[in-house]
Order: C-alpha cells, then sequence, then structure tokens
C-alpha cells in the first residue's frame, strides 16, 4: 500500500485555479497556496487537505463526467444492527459504530444487492459531496481496457504495447504484453523508490503522452514478462495511454458512455487531466460521490452488466481481472484480491471500494485520513469491511 503515495506525489500536481469556487474555505486556501508555494495537495494539513480532497476540480484542470437522467436506483433499508458488528484491531474489539465516529471518516456506505443498509457522512460531508479517488481509478482504466476489448478497439490482451503505441516498436517496452501491463508485471526495470531522487518514479511518475512513452523506451527489461509484480506508476499512466490510443478518444467521453450515462450515475463527477485541454490520469483521481463510487461496485459485481441488458464486459471479464496473476496472487488487472473472491479498488488516505460477489455486497468509503498509508485508521475500516462481508452468507 506505501506505493499509492509514490504514484500520487508526482501525478496530483496543483494548477492554478480554473474556476472561481463559491466557498470561502476553498478561496482561502487557494490563496494560501499560492502565497506559500504550496504544490502538491497531498502535503497539507488534514483540515486543508478535507477541503481539498472535496473540491480537486477547483484546484486543477479536470474533465466533467455529467450526470445521468436516469441514475441507476437504489432502494435504502437501513439495517441498524450492522452498526453493532464486532472487528479487532491491535488485540481490542471495536464496532462499526466505533468506525463511523473517527473523525477522518467522511463517508459509508454499504449496499447489500441494489439495497443500502448503512449510510453515513460526517457533518461536513452529503449525498453529492465529490471526493476524489486517487487510485481507485487504476481499476476502472482496467475495466475501460476491458470495455475497448468488447467493442472491437482492442483485440486482446495478448497485444502488445507497440501495437497501439508505435513510438514503443522496437523497445523492450514494445514488447510487452497488455495482460502484463495490467499485472505490472512487464519485467522492466523500474526504480520506485520515492525517497531516491534519482529513481525512475521520481524522473517519470508524472509523465504522460510522448514524454512518458520517450521515457519508458529507454528503459531496459530485468525480468521475462509476467514473471515478477514490480509497482510501478508508469504503467497505470501508460494503461491510459493505451486505451485513449485505441479508442481514439478521451478516457472521459468514454467513461461517460460506458458507466455514468450507460450504467447511470446519480451525480456529477471530474477525472483529473494533466493540463488545460490536456489528458486524462490513467492511474487516478476520478473524484464522485460516495453513492457513485458504490454505483461503480456495483458495475464490477455484475460483470459491467446494464440495466439495459447489454454489458459493456467481454463475458467472464471480471473472473479473469480478480484471478491471482503469477507475479502476485493478491493482484490481478489493477484489483487487489482479498479473502474468498472479494476485492478492491484502494486508493491513499483511506478510498475504497470493497466488492463481494459471492454476498452480493458493495462496500464504499470516503476518507481523510492522517497519513497515505498505514495508519491505524486504515486497519480500522479493512477489518469493518471484513466484519460487514462476514455477517452476510455467501450465495
Amino acid at each position: 500500500m506505501k506505493t499509492f503515495l509514490r504514484t500520487l506525489l508526482f501525478i496530483c500536481l496543483i494548477s492554478p485555479p480554473v474556476a472561481a469556487a463559491p466557498e470561502k474555505a476553498v478561496k482561502d486556501l487557494v490563496q494560501r497556496m499560492q502565497e506559500e508555494g504550496l504544490t502538491n495537495i497531498l502535503f497539507l494539513s488534514d483540515a486543508d487537505r478535507r477541503i481539498a480532497f472535496a473540491h480537486v476540480d477547483r484546484l486543477a484542470p479536470t474533465r466533467l463526467l455529467p450526470a445521468s437522467a436516469n441514475p441507476y436506483p437504489l432502494n435504502t433499508e437501513l439495517d441498524e444492527s450492522l452498526k453493532g458488528l464486532a472487528y479487532t484491531v491491535g488485540g481490542k474489539t471495536f464496532t462499526v459504530g466505533d468506525l463511523l465516529a473517527q473523525e477522518p471518516l467522511m463517508g459509508m456506505v454499504v449496499i447489500k444487492g441494489d439495497t443500502i443498509q448503512l449510510e453515513h457522512y460526517a457533518p461536513d460531508h452529503k449525498p453529492d459531496s465529490r471526493w476524489v479517488t486517487f487510485s481507485v481509478t487504476k481499476s476502472f482504466t482496467s475495466t475501460l481496457i476491458g470495455a475497448a476489448i468488447k467493442d472491437g478497439y482492442i483485440t486482446s490482451l495478448d497485444d502488445t504495447v507497440a501495437d497501439y503505441l508505435p513510438r514503443l516498436r522496437g523497445t523492450d517496452y514494445g514488447s510487452v504484453k497488455l495482460r502484463h501491463v495490467l499485472q505490472m508485471a512487464s519485467g522492466i526495470k523500474w526504480n520506485e523508490d520515492y525517497e531516491d531522487p534519482e529513481s525512475d518514479v521520481a524522473k517519470a511518475g508524472g509523465l504522460q503522452g510522448v514524454a512518458l512513452t520517450d521515457y519508458l523506451g529507454k528503459l531496459e527489461r530485468l525480468h521475462p514478462a509476467g514473471e515478477v509484480f514490480n509497482y510501478n506508476t508508469a504503467e497505470s499512466n501508460l494503461a491510459g495511454e493505451i486505451l485513449r490510443a485505441a479508442i481514439g478518444n478521451s478516457a472521459s467521453a468514454y467513461m461517460n458512455a460506458k458507466i455514468w450515462q450507460g450504467f447511470g450515475m446519480e451525480h456529477n463527477a471530474n477525472w483529473l487531466i494533466d493540463a488545460p485541454h490536456g489528458q486524462e490520469t490513467g492511474g487516478c483521481c476520478i473524484s464522485a460521490s460516495l453513492r457513485d463510487y458504490a454505483r461503480l461496485g456495483i458495475v464490477a459485481k455484475k460483470g459491467g452488466l446494464l440495466p439495459s441488458g447489454d454489458s459493456i464486459l467481454p463475458e467472464g471479464w471480471m473472473e479473469k481481472a480478480t484471478m491471482p496473476s503469477k507475479g502476485f496472487a493478491g493482484y490481478g488487472y489493477k484489483w487487489w484480491l482479498l479473502d474468498d473472491g472479494a476485492y478492491n479498488a484502494s486508493g491513499i488516505f483511506g478510498q475504497m471500494i470493497f466488492i463481494d460477489p459471492k454476498r452480493d455486497l458493495v462496500i464504499a468509503l470516503h476518507s481523510n485520513a492522517p497519513t497515505a498509508v498505514g495508519s491505524e485508521y486504515q486497519k480500522h475500516y479493512r477489518a469493518a469491511a471484513s466484519a460487514i462481508s462476514k455477517n452476510y452468507s455467501a450465495d
């Protein structure tokens, strides 16, 4: 999980505001950041991150994902007993209600089938509040690549990178198969040590477009492709490059067609781009409401099945996407794999979409954890999610 911090340090650089914000708190934050020369929201105080994470579109260039006129319906039958479920952290017993009272928790929703059974928001958060996903986005860039295969833009995951990015033809990266990019198992030498100013991630972790492919084209193979898992920030951005090249369009437009409108998202969302009129960051930063986080989980749980009865994904895609990879049994196609068939999309500072297909369950969180990774709070919500899941019988 430490790698999520490294991923975002170079992606989420703040640009001058692109729209005036009515909220005084946001305006004050923008002014202070400019006056103090702050360029990265990850290094703000807890209180300032609480503002920034909810207003990325006021701080940096983004592309709109507009709300659907026909949002996917969710019923509400709250089950108060869920708050009493016990879990253990550090040898001590807590309840889900204790988790809900923790200051970092901005919002949590538990959905069984299509029915909300628990929904909670912090006092300064609400159902239509947008919140940045961070690396949760990776899992859905992967999902959109699945959609591109279904639509015929990509032939298969056995295609090579150079098939879609010919600038990499003749390089070691050019011969890597798409499946190995999604599994972070390219075998290409990459140093992800953020503390090393000469590391690859320090030099190229935030690159997009031609700058990214030029850098990757110079890297050499260290292992056979598919054999070794190596968390690589650039490979999530590379997945975004492959997607855009294959579809001949922006990732936001494709996400809008396939999911925001196709499935039916309730609220406006946005996707961080690298510059005004630029490119989406394949590994980061869709900002969406908590219920729409959960709807993204339902899309995955349903294998891409739309309300229309059509599917955006090839048959069996999610089963393959959540199979253990050879390089690391805990990772699929940019999904983190858990016990008993559950899996999640995870982002720094406590963003999560937990999916348990056997129990027809989705749990989604917005969080402002005190640290990007490794905090006690993160142990709490993961243990609570497991306890909630075990409360239900598997199908």
